[in-house]
């Protein structure tokens, strides 16, 4: 099964940001809606953000106003950045379709810690 390649974690004081890569395994205009998700120690998978072929976007509550998803087809890349980030969202943070489409990537390791 293809995967995607995240990239662009790392460690980060509180209200700090970040800029999260996606890169798809296949063409982007072929796929019509992407999502972030992410995995905290301990917890199961929870639905960050999404982005449909023609831009619209929503997100989970816990990052509304803060996160913001966007794709280029061009580069077969989702981004998302994250601003003002907070302990909570400390954890490792995937891309994939809404039925899972591909395979889960190895994932990019956010630590928001002071």
């Amino acid at each position: 099964q293809v995967q995607p390649v995240e990239s662009g974690g790392g460690l980060v004081q509180p209200g700090g940001s970040l800029r999260l890569s996606c890169v798809a395994p296949e063409s982007l205009f072929s796929i019509i809606v992407v999502n972030w998700y992410r995995q905290a120690p301990g917890k199961g998978r929870e639905f960050v953000a999404t982005i449909d072929a023609g831009g619209n976007r929503n997100y989970a509550e816990s990052v509304k106003g803060r996160f913001t998803i966007s794709r280029d087809n061009a580069k077969n890349t989702v981004y998302l950045q994250m601003n003002s980030l907070k302990v909570e969202d400390t954890a490792a943070y995937y891309c994939n379709t809404p039925k899972f489409r591909w395979g889960w990537g190895q994932g990019t390791q956010v630590t928001v810690s002071s």
